[in-house]
């Protein structure tokens, strides 16, 4: 509250985490105490971070696991709170509480995921920051890569019509 009031006109976004260690925010309610505690319910938000909600052990990785775990971030925390997404795929598995961001479609998380999340029309005005690993031996372009997959997806129908 005290960094609210002396920060003027901002507005601040709490992360999601991957839970290592002794972080918060990995699960949902940690984030609802925490912006409940501070107030200032205008000029808090949240930042949902795909590999890292992943990791925290909400499973995103299909079309059911995606509605079910937006669900549950609606319940307890609300979906308006959404002011930013990371978007990153996962180098561990689901639940692993480890936080380790793999290029979009290539890791844990698959393309189905992004697929939901760029085509959800409750998040079409919600910015998306690609948050991948850059350049290595592979290729020097990721970023470039990384936002043709995701525009790609926004394109592709999801199976059932939607």
């Amino acid at each position: 509250a005290q960094v609210l009031a002396e920060a003027g006109y901002i507005t601040i976004a709490l992360e999601t985490t991957a839970g290592q260690g002794t972080s918060l925010g990995w699960r949902f309610d940690h984030l609802a105490s925490l912006l409940d505690a501070i107030g200032e319910p205008a000029r808090l938000g949240v930042c949902f971070d795909t590999c890292h909600v992943f990791a925290a052990g909400y499973d995103l990785r299909d079309e059911a696991g995606y509605a079910a775990t937006m669900a549950e971030f609606d319940r307890v925390v609300g979906l308006r709170r959404i002011h930013a997404f990371h978007v990153n795929d996962s180098k561990r598995e689901l639940g692993s509480r480890v936080d380790r961001h793999a290029h979009i479609g290539r890791g844990r998380l698959g393309l189905a995921a992004f697929r939901c999340l760029m085509r959800d029309p409750r998040f079409a005005a919600v910015p998306k920051l690609i948050e991948t690993p850059k350049a290595d031996a592979e290729r020097d372009d990721w970023d470039a890569v990384n936002l043709a997959t995701l525009r790609r997806l926004a394109r592709t129908r999801i199976r059932g019509g939607t």
